[in-house]
């Protein structure tokens, strides 16, 4: 009997299952194709739309300020003063549109009032006292200055601005005498002072004093006040022009600025009102 070579044969069931399976695979292949795409975006946009996110973003625009050296602030500073801007129509210094102003600086009103880190229209009365207190205590001012009181003084918060480089800007407040003091006793009080108002140093200030100016030491005022400030050193001022100021009792001296710039600071003295005072200027 011849021998027959038998072929192996798969049960027929399982010949079915086999088909079946690719099938279904072949479905979820073309499933997914059609809806997998549409389903991830969904899936994404869920998750997008139902978190809160938080994003870094640079801030623009006056209201942030980049972190400046005592000697920068202090130019910046000067060259508002020389050319004030004083908003008279009740803008915001906050939507100020910068390119509108004349000039490189200005110095306006900042009507928004105090962010969250600059000292406040109720504390500046009591910041502007320990103020004083500090420059008695260098021996800048006599020990007879009278405190401030806020039922005598008027207080302003103004921006000192960078008009082609809003972020650099100085906020300070100005303190001054009140209009309603004007027949009061003036003598040892603190007419005027700019203050800042992030750390509440007195950058200027004019002040009744019962000295005379041979009893003061402008070069000691100088560079007591310098340190007190944070600046460098003061240097001699060498254009000394008697027609400068009102006043032959004065004394200059500048700072270093921004780059090869420099502030000139002069302490000076009206005779007759006994008033001294420290200004710094461009």
């Amino acid at each position: 009997m011849g021998n027959k070579r038998m072929g192996k044969r798969f049960p027929r069931s399982d010949t079915g299952s086999f088909h079946m399976v690719f099938v279904i695979l072949a479905g979820l292949v073309m499933a997914l194709s059609v809806w997998g795409p549409e389903t991830l975006a969904e899936y994404k946009d869920r998750e997008i739309l139902d978190t809160v996110h938080a994003e870094a973003i640079q801030a623009a625009g006056e209201g942030y300020r980049y972190i400046l050296s005592a000697n920068e602030k202090l130019y910046i500073l000067s060259q508002c003063l020389n050319s004030q801007t004083l908003l008279e129509n009740g803008q915001s210094s906050q939507s100020l549109n910068y390119q509108e102003l004349g000039g490189t600086y200005a110095f306006v009103v900042n009507h928004r009032g105090p962010s969250g880190q600059e000292i406040t229209d109720e504390q500046i009365y009591e910041t502007a006292g320990r103020g004083l207190e500090n420059l008695k205590e260098l021996g800048i001012l006599p020990q007879s200055v009278k405190e401030v009181a806020q039922d005598s003084y008027d207080a302003v918060l103004y921006s000192a601005i960078d008009v082609l480089e809003p972020r650099n800007n100085v906020a300070v407040w100005k303190v001054s005498l009140s209009d309603s003091q004007k027949n009061a006793d003036k003598a040892n009080r603190l007419i005027d002072a700019y203050i800042d108002a992030d750390e509440g140093k007195i950058y200027e200030f004019y002040v009744r004093t019962p000295l005379k100016w041979e009893d003061m030491e402008p070069d000691e005022i100088a560079r007591k006040w310098s340190g007190y400030m944070g600046l460098s050193e003061p240097a001699p001022y060498d254009l000394d022009n008697p027609l400068l100021e009102t006043t032959p009792y004065f004394k200059k001296y500048t700072f270093a600025g921004i780059g090869e710039e420099r502030t000139v600071m002069t302490i000076g003295f009206y005779e007759g009102i006994n008033e001294l005072f420290l200004k710094i200027s461009k």
